[in-house]
């Protein structure tokens, strides 16, 4: 079995796990971290072992190119991120989430595979990722009808890190809270820096678009203690379609999952970068994958153990 060689950008809560998954992955290997300078040498647990570098080129003197790079920084940084490292010749995987930007980002990412001969596996975590599979077979399942994706309650990390980049805001976490429906409110819990004015912080995440278009309840809290006891892992998503099949009409299909957030982003991006070895070069979201292609082993027995 030929092992696929990686590299991380970030350590954040998926690069953490990310890591992580990578261990267990028979058929891959971690070369090492990409991150910023300032964080060299620091979270040494979280490493577990593996080097860190301030940018790639420092990796590949010290440990040779590798094959993939998993892109694990704030997606507003991803499109930046994600061409870097296909200029630099290699296939990039990430979880990009602000789901109106991504058909935007796909056309932007192929050209720039495209003219490497590169593969970019872009919006890759579990929604945009594998809820967006999911969706898309229901459909095909019952063409006519209507799907409700209702997420949580659960910490949300991309509107969590949103929050984070707010002028003024030290900390924070965003709590999704279901409505039923399809529909969502934002809790979120602020630590606001020594000084800041909670009237702008308030304002500044009601215009941002991770929270404009749903309710938002804004708290504000103290200490990093308080914030911590909040800030747990758990997340989830219950989706439904009521639609028909032909002429027949009333057919129910759902799908109910609860999850660690970070933990299940992580593992969908490394079965895709999986994938992204054996796909044509440009750029795919989940539902242009086949699942056989994010599997370690031969389709063949995948075939026969699965079909």
């Amino acid at each position: 079995m030929s092992m696929i060689s990686v590299v991380v950008h970030g350590l954040g809560n998926i690069g953490r796990h990310v890591i992580q998954a990578l261990e267990t992955a028979p058929d891959m290997q971690c070369l090492g971290l990409v991150r910023r300078a300032a964080s060299l040498g620091t979270q040494r647990h979280d490493l577990r072992g593996l080097p860190d570098f301030a940018d790639l080129d420092a990796l590949i003197a010290a440990r040779g190119k590798p094959d993939l790079a998993i892109v694990c920084g704030p997606s507003r940084n991803v499109p930046e991120d994600a061409a870097r490292y296909l200029a630099a010749g290699l296939h990039t995987v990430d979880s990009f989430d602000i789901h109106d930007q991504v058909p935007g980002l796909v056309r932007e990412l192929d050209l720039a595979a495209r003219a490497g001969g590169r593969v970019a596996v872009t919006a890759a975590g579990w929604d945009p990722g594998t809820d967006s599979v999911l969706r898309a077979l229901f459909e095909a399942m019952t063409p006519c009808g209507t799907t409700f994706t209702n997420f949580g309650r659960g910490r949300s990390m991309g509107h969590s890190v949103a929050a984070r980049a707010v002028a003024g805001v030290a900390d924070a976490t965003s709590i999704t809270i279901p409505m039923g429906g399809g529909r969502h409110s934002r809790l979120v819990y602020v630590l606001p820096e020594k000084g800041a004015s909670q009237a702008a912080i308030r304002q500044a995440l009601a215009e941002d678009p991770y929270f404009s278009q749903d309710p938002l309840d804004l708290r504000f809290v103290a200490n990093r203690e308080e914030l911590a006891a909040v800030a747990d892992n758990s997340h989830g998503v219950f989706m439904e379609r009521i639609g028909a099949s032909g002429l027949v009409s009333n057919q129910r299909l759902s799908f109910d999952m609860r999850i660690d957030n970070p933990a299940l982003t992580a593992q969908v991006l490394v079965s895709c970068a999986r994938a992204a070895t054996r796909l044509a070069p440009g750029c795919y979201t989940l539902i242009d994958i086949p699942p056989v292609t994010m599997l370690p082993g031969e389709r063949m027995g995948h075939i026969a153990r699965l079909v």
